[in-house]
């Protein structure tokens, strides 16, 4: 059994990680939460897991369960909760902003550009430095406020 939830753990953290580590909002806000979970099992574990005793001392009961982990678990559990929504009104305000789902924000991947802005085959004109470098990072010709 503990080999079983310590796997759980581990499974959960590192997945959380990898996904905490990408370039876009949605997996980073999944990896967040991931990383929540694990957190609460580890916290479950931490408490000596126990089933069918109760959590008050009550002197018809033989033994009973450690009531801290399960407060700190629920605890837990709401501040994830709360944690998890405003991440996801901030990508969503952030992706309405910068019209991308970046977590930089910065790059504009080449079918995230308008047509007429690509380096290659765009516009003679407009702005951009970085017109005659091929190897260049994507970048659009205005520096736009979301609009």
């Amino acid at each position: 059994m503990e080999w079983l939830i310590s796997l759980c753990i581990g499974v959960l953290t590192a997945t959380g990680v990898y996904l905490t580590l990408r370039a876009r909002t949605f997996p980073v806000v999944l990896g967040l939460t991931l990383l929540a979970y694990g957190v609460n099992l580890f916290l479950f574990a931490m408490g000596r897991l126990t089933i069918g005793y109760p959590a008050i001392i009550d002197s018809a009961a033989t033994a009973y369960s450690d009531p801290l982990p399960q407060a700190l678990v629920l605890t837990a559990i709401v501040i994830a909760f709360g944690m998890t929504a405003f991440l996801i009104v901030l990508a969503l305000k952030a992706r309405g902003e910068l019209g991308n789902d970046h977590v930089d924000g910065l790059h504009l991947a080449k079918d995230e550009l308008p047509p007429e802005q690509y380096r290659e085959g765009g516009k003679a004109g407009g702005n951009n430095k970085q017109q005659n470098n091929k190897d260049a990072p994507l970048k659009p010709d205005y520096q736009g406020d979301g609009q």
